[in-house]
């Protein structure tokens, strides 16, 4: 069975909640479809503090140990009962963004179209990258602060600045008498 990573640490510690109702309807769906429990299982242990989680029916197979064909049919179980809302990423239709708990907030229509507002964790792995062979020979990427975030200067830096003393307020410094 394939090893699930563990899902991302988040400020207000590592769970998440449900509802009475909502843990009695999922146990419900064990009993009626085991495979799409546990997919909601695999999902819910990734939003963080997100409402959706975006990853490839490929890494899914991975992370549940089955076809392609049962994630599919898991992912319609969990869709047709309402427990996640699909939303399309790419062309092809294999890598999606599943929003658990909230419907999607769509923001006003223009040319017929509708923009989806939420915000995901994203999962994946080095075989969804067509530069798989050489992710591990990259320089890393340079690191921005977070706000808040302590920042120690690295290197030699610029000398202090000079700054002549004031009359009468010269520094009181202990007298260092040679020998």
């Amino acid at each position: 069975m394939a090893q699930l990573p563990i899902a991302p640490k988040t400020t207000g510690g590592n769970w998440v909640q449900t509802e009475r109702e909502a843990h009695e309807a999922w146990a419900a769906l064990i009993g009626k479809s085991p495979k799409a429990a546990q997919l909601m299982h695999i999902l819910t242990a990734r939003v963080g503090e997100n409402n959706a989680v975006i990853i490839s029916q490929k890494n899914l197979m991975r992370l549940m140990d089955c076809s392609r064909r049962t994630i599919q049919r898991a992912l319609n179980a969990l869709s047709s009962d309402r427990w996640i809302e699909v939303a399309q990423v790419g062309e092809t239709g294999t890598i999606n963004a599943y929003i658990l708990n909230d419907r999607i907030v769509w923001h006003g229509a223009r040319d017929n179209l509708r923009y989806s507002l939420f915000s995901a964790s994203v999962v994946i792995s080095s075989d969804d990258q067509p530069n798989r062979e050489s992710l591990e020979k990259q320089k890393p990427l340079r690191r921005l602060p977070h706000i808040g975030e302590i920042q120690m200067p690295v290197g030699d830096g610029l000398p202090p600045p000079s700054q002549p003393t004031l009359p009468e307020m010269e520094p009181d410094l202990p007298v260092i008498e040679k020998d």
